[in-house]
């Protein structure tokens, strides 16, 4: 395995910014139970699961419901996300990601993507970059949330790669915890005040150039 490194990508936020379909979907939900819901309260909903976000909507509202109730709801966000996700294409693709993902593939080093999303396939199909993966793990394979380091343990498996030789890209404080605990190279994307916990922060794609994938991978 000498010189082969594994990189194991976040995808929401990370490679596509599929958040603002989600804010979208949690946003018409909360309208329809009456709660007020701002792009402010979208952030307490990153890296987290989809019924722990329906918990924290309703305790916006102060909002009790059954288990019913709340399967039904779950079930009509998912069908309103994946209805904003019809038309998505490789415009999607955030900024310096695909310079990044053809380097890798251009110095034969190994690719997974680490997601908790369930429609993790179908986002990549969509946006023409399904190839360049080597493993991918999604929320249909995993039953622990981050920072669980659950996902990228069995990425890096995938891959026949060590922790130590994974480098992890993400933009949650819960997914650089869990690349941490795995005890995985961590490199946030975002902010430096949220991502502190990160050993690399950039802010996007755009600031990563060539020598600093080169080092990781020597």
């Amino acid at each position: 395995m000498n010189n082969k490194k594994a990189f194991i990508f976040d995808l929401d936020g990370v490679i596509v910014d599929t958040a603002k379909y989600h804010f979208l979907a949690w946003q018409k939900l909360a309208q329809e139970l009456g709660i007020e819901f701002t792009p402010e309260h979208n952030e307490e909903l990153k890296g987290v699961s989809r019924v722990r976000s329906l918990d924290i909507i309703l305790e916006l509202g102060g909002i009790q419901a059954s288990q019913e109730d709340k399967n039904k709801w779950l079930i009509q966000k998912n069908e309103d996300y994946l209805s904003y996700l019809v038309d998505i294409d490789e415009s999607e693709i955030l900024p310096g990601v695909l310079p990044v993902l053809h380097y890798l593939k251009d110095k034969n080093q190994l690719i997974a993507l680490g997601s908790a999303s369930k429609n993790a396939r179908p986002i990549l199909e969509k946006t023409g970059i399904l190839n360049l993966f080597d493993a991918i793990v999604d929320g249909n394979d995993v039953s622990n949330a981050k920072p669980d380091p659950e996902v990228f343990l069995q990425a890096a498996k995938k891959l026949g790669a060590t922790n130590e030789n994974s480098i992890v890209f993400e933009d949650s404080v819960a997914g650089v915890q869990a690349a941490n605990i795995a005890n995985m190279t961590s490199i946030g994307i975002g902010e430096a005040t949220t991502l502190h916990e990160a050993k690399y922060i950039f802010k996007d794609f755009t600031f990563i150039d060539v020598s600093f994938i080169e080092s990781l991978i020597n």
